[in-house]
């Protein structure tokens, strides 16, 4: 019996050194992955700093309109038409300011949905080569194994 599951044993072993696994294969996938990534963040990294940009420009602007309201007036008229203008102008603002974050909104999209398309070229090309090569492999084991079992 101890017999037996030895000759299993050196069967398996010699079965799986005629089909050698290639492990840059995995390797140049990891960096491949890794570099799509990093690209990745960095669009996502500049779309935050630009929306970051905007919000804090929207901020001043608001705060400047406010500083106006916050001023006495001589005419109890005169706040009603600074309110009115402070409505406005922030109804202004707002449409400005959402407009810039739809821009940098459509921007991130583009750019991921470019880096994408290119990672899965990059995939496909990638895969088309691994199977050439793993298909080439198999037949040449193939071969060297019918050539020693005659």
């Amino acid at each position: 019996m101890a017999k037996q599951a030895q000759d299993m044993t050196a069967m398996f072993k010699d079965m799986m050194g005629a089909f050698p696994v290639d492990t840059a294969a995995m390797e140049e996938a990891f960096k491949n992955s890794a570099t799509l990534n990093e690209k990745m963040a960095s669009v996502a990294l500049e779309a935050a700093e630009k929306s970051t940009e905007i919000s804090s420009k929207w901020t001043k602007d608001a705060i400047t309109k406010m500083t106006d309201i916050s001023k006495a007036k001589a005419e109890p008229a005169d706040y009603a038409k600074a309110m009115t203008d402070f409505a406005s102008s922030s109804a202004e603002m707002a449409a400005e300011h959402m407009a810039a974050f739809a821009e940098v909104a459509k921007k991130m999209q583009m750019d991921t949905v470019e880096l994408m398309m290119a990672a899965g070229k990059d995939m496909t090309e990638d895969m088309s080569a691994a199977a050439k090569k793993a298909t080439d492999e198999m037949t040449s084991a193939a071969k060297k194994a019918t050539a020693a079992a005659k």
